[in-house]
């Protein structure tokens, strides 16, 4: 999914200033915000549109209030919750699981705002974006690998919540999970293979299990139904 470049500077107009804001929210809620959404974020809004605070300063601000916790972060797992700042600030899916991990650890030591941060002050939004530029989900020609063009499209084109809050993009294939609908199940072939230790399916699952830190671990069991959680624990106690 491309979207349109919309950039601003000190010599844009209201009007202009205006659509950028549109594109914002567009780009960093998936939506328009609603009524009492607004309101909490008069100040940062109008100090934007008066040329007082720019694009990078009000995404700080935006990502860091209950307006973007409320629907991203407090219902998620971290994992999730990181995959979607990728999508929303960096325009793009996480690249493989060291990156995830990096950036896990900054949400673990500092925050969400440190992880914002993180990613707003890193050299690769300076260079694709810049101080002017809204963050936009833009294609390129160059990949690290043909599983990081696929990751990028999927989350680019899913709604928020369609493959659920818990396990993100990155996993919910590597782990055979179904994922649509906001609800994941397990396949019956991988469910089977839990209990079969020679099983080749199960010991690559758990070679993916075992790069996921232990307390998104919990957070991706929450998210199944009873009966496919009561699995995937075996699977993790065995593991781990």
């Amino acid at each position: 999914m491309k979207s349109s470049k919309v950039t601003v500077n000190r010599h844009s107009s209201v009007e202009e200033r205006q659509k950028a804001l549109y594109q914002i929210y567009d780009q960093v809620l998936e939506r328009q915000p609603y009524a009492y959404e607004h309101r909490v974020l008069a100040k940062a809004e109008q100090d934007f549109l008066r040329d007082k605070i720019g694009v990078k300063r009000f995404l700080k601000i935006l990502g860091e209030s209950e307006v973007y916790l409320n629907e991203f972060y407090y219902n998620s797992s971290n994992l999730k919750f990181l995959e979607l700042c990728f999508k929303h600030f960096m325009g793009r899916a996480p690249y493989d699981h060291s990156e995830m991990q990096e950036y896990c650890d900054a949400l673990m030591r500092s925050g969400v705002h440190g992880l914002i941060t993180k990613m707003l002050d890193s050299e690769e939004y300076r260079k694709h974006f810049g101080c002017f530029t809204v963050p936009y989900a833009a294609e390129t020609d160059h990949y690290p690998s043909p599983k990081a063009y696929l990751e990028n499209n999927f989350l680019n084109h899913e709604l928020h919540g369609q493959r659920g809050h818990g396990v993100p993009t990155m996993l919910w294939h590597e782990l055979g999970l179904t994922c649509e609908g906001g609800h994941c199940q397990l396949p019956e072939q991988l469910s089977h293979a839990f209990t079969a230790a020679t099983d080749p399916d199960r010991l690559e699952l758990l070679q993916v299990l075992r790069r996921i830190h232990p307390e998104d671990l919990k957070e991706i069991a929450a998210s199944l139904p009873a009966n496919q959680r009561d699995s995937l624990s075996q699977a993790l106690s065995k593991a781990l």
